[in-house]
């Protein structure tokens, strides 16, 4: 008996030690997702003031081309920059601005039936601030991305956006959209999404916040969209440390981006963010990708089609394959 238990408790330390040596691939040096930069350094513009308020970031030293323009939406209570800050720099660094509205003065003292509306003011302003500042932004290449609530909204402005008056998206990524109890910003459907518009949905598989049934509703309603996909993330506990499928798998700390402000969200964040291959492998790839094919129509294996591109997280060191993403075609 005594030999048995020795066994079994050598068994399992053994385990242990190979699991623990068993990680996660680093950052490609090539592609989408990459850390392939243009710029070293990002320049911060603070105009979070209000409600309708907003951050933006750019690359430090610019030349006078013209530079695309991504808006960024935070999550429900996310709306302090750092949450995100990773893929923020990783956005910028590629020579990208970054557009990131505020859209809520404080957890409960916006109403979500307005969020889209304060979002289509802060674009606005930024785009009128650019200009102010003599950076020349190309508005004609505009791309979404947006997670939990943020989601949400970017498919309001996506759809609506001749309504909103604010320049019409040509790339939407949702990142575990959804609403959880606040419905105020939900439409009843997305069918007034454009052909043209290229759309990524994204959800992961343990997101017990809002699950997969607003993404759902975006993909299965958004009937003209041409180019979509529908894609869903796993956990995986081969290696050290584990890859999560939560709601806030996109977190992406980054304190250099820290507006100060705190509340339950940023909290959460601060204790629950990794950057990891769900990052760099995943949300980062997929939304490069995504943007490369909509606007120069390259890269497109990456972001559509359930090609191995599309759907490999890469391996783990061992050489044993990180669960695949799973995609929904049209």
């Amino acid at each position: 008996m005594n030999q048995l238990v020795t066994f079994l408790l050598t068994f399992l330390f053994s385990l242990s030690i190979n699991s623990d040596s068993i990680i996660q691939p680093d950052q490609s040096t090539s592609g989408p997702g990459s850390n392939n930069y243009v710029h070293a350094e990002i320049q911060s513009y603070d105009f979070n003031d209000s409600s309708k308020g907003y951050w933006m970031y750019v690359p430090k030293s610019m030349n006078d081309e013209p530079i695309n323009i991504i808006v960024f939406m935070h999550g429900y209570g996310a709306m302090n920059p750092m949450i995100y800050g990773g893929w923020i720099k990783h956005l910028v660094k590629q020579n990208n601005i970054v557009v990131f509205p505020r859209y809520q003065h404080g957890i409960l003292t916006s109403s979500p039936k307005i969020f889209a509306q304060n979002a289509s003011v802060a674009i606005n302003n930024a785009k009128e601030e650019l200009n102010n500042l003599g950076i020349n932004a190309n508005w004609d290449n505009l791309s979404f991305a947006g997670h939990s609530y943020g989601g949400v909204i970017i498919s309001d402005l996506a759809a609506n956006y001749s309504t909103y008056q604010i320049p019409k998206p040509k790339a939407v990524m949702l990142c575990s959209p959804g609403t959880g109890p606040f419905k105020g910003g939900r439409l009843e459907s997305y069918e007034k999404l454009e052909a043209d518009i290229h759309l990524l949905v994204m959800v992961s598989d343990n997101d017990y916040v809002v699950g997969d049934k607003f993404g759902y509703l975006v993909f299965n309603s958004a009937q003209n969209v041409i180019n979509k996909n529908f894609i869903r993330q796993y956990q995986d506990n081969h290696g050290t440390p584990h890859i999560g499928a939560h709601h806030n798998q996109c977190y992406s700390i980054d304190l250099e981006l820290d507006s100060g402000y705190r509340n339950i969200t940023t909290r959460r964040a601060l204790r629950i963010s990794k950057i990891d291959v769900v990052d760099y492998n995943g949300y980062w790839k997929l939304f490069d990708a995504l943007r490369d094919c909509a606007l120069e129509d390259s890269n497109c294996i990456y972001a559509y089609g359930d090609t191995e591109e599309q759907r490999s997280l890469g391996n783990w060191s061992d050489g044993t394959a990180i669960h695949k993403l799973e995609i929904s075609l049209p």
